[in-house]
């Protein structure tokens, strides 16, 4: 299966909304439209013109498969949002793939520190971020549906 790695839109907005949603189903997590993912309402807005980005990852079909977002907290740190990946396009390292990009586009738009937020649940996830260098920290406030806070010095 050949993917392709490329920026999102807002014309995206719906189909990664789709992604998205499967995907925390699938693992039992619920969806929180008004609060956790009001970002992916306005990506642009949300992640572009906020000092972030945002990737889609499309099937050889041209549908979204997979998509993930650097979110600027503050001059220095951004949270990796968003990523996910619908089952058939997992286990080809697409994963890892669409974490590195992110990971250097942090280093690209100059920050330091990326952290993230997962749930438990989302042990393969988990695993990846380890293997990135990722480690566990303790945030003040985690969104309704995270256990764990991760985060890495660049």
């Amino acid at each position: 299966m050949d993917l392709i790695v490329r920026d999102a839109s807002n014309t995206d907005e719906a189909a990664i909304r789709e992604v998205v949603y499967s995907v925390l189903s699938e693992y039992g997590l619920a969806p929180d439209p008004g609060g956790t993912d009001a970002d992916l309402a306005d990506l642009e807005n949300s992640y572009w013109k906020g000092g972030g980005v945002f990737h889609v990852v499309l099937s050889p079909e041209g549908s979204i498969v997979g998509c993930g977002g650097l979110f600027r907290l503050g001059a220095v740190e951004a949270e990796l949002r968003k990523m996910y990946l619908l089952p058939d396009a997992r286990g080809r390292g697409l994963g890892r793939l669409l974490l590195n990009r992110l990971i250097a586009d942090a280093r690209r738009l100059g920050y330091q520190h990326v952290v993230l937020e997962t749930a438990s649940v989302l042990t393969e996830a988990i695993e990846l971020y380890r293997s990135a260098g990722f480690s566990p920290v303790s945030r003040d406030h985690l969104s309704s549906r995270c256990d764990q806070a991760w985060r890495l010095s660049l």
